[in-house]
């Protein structure tokens, strides 16, 4: 569990004795970005503006031209024409600055549809990501919407319900949250054999403050059922003919915090991070808070069936609705044949799911498992001692519903381990935790740290992905599954960091 209000004391104390050169890298980290115009003044722990990425501004590039009257012969009485009226270009239109500029601190994994992880373990040392920090992940390219024409429906009751970006602004309550955000495929890139898709590494994951609209507060003033089912949520991102990014969340996380998100660190959700409303699912996995969000629809199960896909279409061909929710984002073999598609399942949390395989074929992606990363030492750096000898060890740790109960950290490999200490803010049970550790005899020459984190139910993260024959569908033997995907990885082995200490 979390320290208590004295503990958490104590750790800021001592953060603050002890902490001092992980703040002086937290200000000149601070200052370089914003020196590169990548910041409007965010916050180190408190969700303060971040600002999205600099428009750039164009100015008309047409000039007046006057034409000259024209020359009389000597012979005839000069006579004046009449003056051409000045004519102007019409102004280029203004370059956008690319994904790169946008977000300096994101490597591009593609530029359409956009697609971008933390370039930099650095990230993992802050509480708060300013936005120019945190991953994006789209299907489709990011559209161009004007907020005062878009509007969300509300359909499945016994009439549809149209509500306005005003209207979800200024009608119900606001709240705000600080969320761990994770794509279902961050670490994909560290299964053998390799998987399809986005190779994300340790970077798809970021810590932010969301605010919006509780859906509690929506379905509440609309007196809709919310007793059972689900609240199925779609996306308006797609082309024509191509699948509607559907998520279905279950009524009781619905009523309980998930919410219409339109700020992200108190400015406006910039468009590639689904301006201008998403849904925001606190400690679920990043597939669940379905950007561009423009329908909603009230049912008693999960979205599947005919009714739910495209008419006509192949077995193996496009799928209107169902694809994200009932074909991808579960735990599935490379070699199966029980990728069970249901109404309902009976639990929602993935890593119970996987404990429950004689109930559940193919865990979904929901509630986020245990997960620890290290921010400094950065991979591939070079770091001398502190005077006393001593090396600073900081990162984060999360556990999606559950609340981290410990962060351990090893230097052989896993075959012993210390425990870190948490230190800093805890202003949400759904935003990572950090924690540092002070590595007193570290050695020279090349260094190898791996982190585990434990949560509040005992689940530690295991060591290794399992080899694909195995086929696994839940962590066993200490060994996370392989699967198709290449979803939920939180193997701590493959995400240790290897850098230098100098003499």
């Amino acid at each position: 569990m979390a320290p208590d209000q004295q503990q958490r004391g104590e750790d800021e104390s001592r953060a603050e004795t002890d902490g001092s050169s992980l703040r002086d890298r937290y200000v000149e980290r601070r200052r370089f970005l914003m020196a590169a115009g990548s910041l409007a003044g965010v916050g180190v722990l408190a969700g303060c503006g971040g600002g999205g990425g600099t428009d750039t501004d164009g100015s008309p590039t047409g000039t007046d031209t006057d034409m000259p009257p024209s020359t009389p012969e000597p012979t005839e009485e000069p006579t004046e024409e009449p003056t051409e009226e000045p004519t102007e270009e019409p102004p280029d239109e203004p370059e956008q600055p690319s994904l790169e500029e946008r977000y300096p601190g994101l490597r591009i994994l593609s530029p359409e549809p956009e697609n971008a992880e933390a370039a930099s373990r650095e990230t993992y040392t802050d509480y708060i990501n300013p936005r120019e920090e945190h991953y994006i992940r789209n299907h489709y390219p990011t559209p161009s919407i004007e907020e005062a024409e878009w509007s969300v429906s509300l359909t499945g009751l016994d009439e549809e319900i149209s509500l306005t970006m005003e209207q979800i602004k200024h009608d119900f309550a606001t709240d705000s949250v600080t969320h761990t955000m994770q794509c279902a495929g961050n670490g994909r890139s560290y299964f053998e054999p390799q998987v399809g898709g986005n190779q994300w590494t340790f970077g798809a994951v970021g810590n932010t403050v969301w605010t919006g609209t509780p859906l509690s507060a929506i379905l509440d003033a609309y007196d809709v059922d919310t007793s059972s089912g689900f609240l199925s949520v779609m996306g308006g991102e797609h082309p024509e003919g191509e699948d509607v990014f559907t998520r279905s969340i279950p009524m009781e996380k619905v009523m309980e915090d998930t919410m219409l998100a339109y700020e992200m660190n108190g400015s406006p959700v910039s468009p590639d991070h689904g301006f201008p409303v998403r849904l925001l699912v606190p400690g679920w996995f990043g597939c669940n808070n379905v950007k561009w969000v423009n329908r909603m629809h009230v049912m008693d199960t999960m979205v599947i069936g005919t009714d739910w896909e495209e008419e006509g279409a192949p077995e193996d061909g496009q799928r209107t609705y169902t694809h994200w929710q009932q074909y991808s984002y579960r735990i599935i073999p490379e070699e199966d044949d029980r990728a069970t598609h249901y109404e309902d399942i009976p639990v929602y949390d993935t890593r119970e799911q996987m404990e429950r395989t004689d109930e559940i074929d193919n865990a979904y992606m929901y509630d986020q498992v245990e997960k620890s990363l290290i921010g400094y030492p950065e991979e591939g750096a070079t770091v001398s001692p502190s005077p006393a000898g001593t090396i600073e060890v900081i990162g984060v740790a999360w556990a999606g519903d559950d609340a981290v109960e410990t962060v351990e950290v090893s230097a052989d490999g896993g075959e012993s381990w210390n425990e870190a200490e948490f230190f800093g803010p805890v202003d949400s049970p759904n935003g990572w935790r950090l924690f540092r550790y002070v590595w007193e005899d570290p050695g020279t020459g090349e260094q190898t740290l791996h982190s585990r984190a434990t949560d509040e139910r005992g689940y530690t993260q295991p060591a290794t992905i399992a080899a694909q024959e195995d086929q696994l569908r839940g962590i066993e033997n200490d060994q996370y599954p392989w699967d198709q995907g290449g979803y939920g990885n939180n193997a701590y082995v493959p995400h240790g960091v290897t850098f230098t200490v100098e003499e």
